[in-house]
């Protein structure tokens, strides 16, 4: 059975919505959404809403990703990028700025993971939590300028620690670090403001022991 939560509200049109996803989607990610964030990205951006599909279907969590220290990136988050970046995803990095009569203010964005066609994607695999203010503030300015029309972030449901503590590396993927219930307060506590948020939580059953 797939885990659905709506963060702004219940409805059974929108259930159907996030219930719309292909059936391994639904069975191996915690989805979550908060203002129609489905609904937009499937019918206004159906080739972004076909990418992340196909990547996260073909996404494995392996054991040989987790055994190893990840360095400035994980093993995780680098397969995901490659595999959208291969689909014309690309990092992003916005200049912006506001201008008030003659006085122009830099308002600095961080870079986006990956990007295409006004949706944006972070992958937030083993950060230190304070990253999801980062991210939600970033989509709820981007959103505001326009730059972007739906965020999306994929991190890991807490039901990993299980695994982690299993091959001793559970002190590595720690309590402050990202993963579903460090986010979501933040998205219901207005984090992302009126940008639409979908968010993808990687389960156990994607977990294989390749090694």
């Amino acid at each position: 059975m797939f885990v659905l939560r709506l963060l702004d509200g219940q409805s059974a049109y929108r259930v159907m919505i996030v219930a719309g996803f292909p059936a391994f989607i639904r069975d191996n990610y915690e989805i979550h959404e908060w203002r129609h964030a489905c609904a937009i990205l499937r019918q206004d951006f159906r080739q972004e809403y076909d990418d992340l599909v196909d990547v996260l279907t073909r996404f494995r969590l392996r054991k040989s990703h987790i055994a190893v220290g990840g360095g400035r990136k994980s093993e995780v988050a680098h397969w995901i990028d490659r595999e959208l970046s291969a689909k014309g995803w690309l990092e992003k990095k916005f200049h912006t700025s506001i201008t008030v009569d003659d006085n122009v203010m830099e308002s600095p964005t961080h870079a986006v993971d990956c990007f295409k066609n006004k949706v944006a994607v972070e992958i937030e695999w083993n950060n230190k939590d304070p990253f999801f203010d980062r991210d939600l503030n970033n989509f709820r300015l981007l959103f505001e300028l326009r730059a972007i029309s739906v965020g999306v972030i994929i991190t890991r449901c807490d039901e990993l620690q299980d695994i982690f503590d299993e091959l001793g590396r559970g002190k590595s993927y720690g309590a402050s670090t990202t993963h579903m219930s460090k986010l979501l307060p933040r998205i219901q506590g207005g984090g992302g403001a009126g940008c639409p948020l979908l968010v993808f939580g990687i389960r156990r059953s994607l977990y294989v022991q390749d090694d």
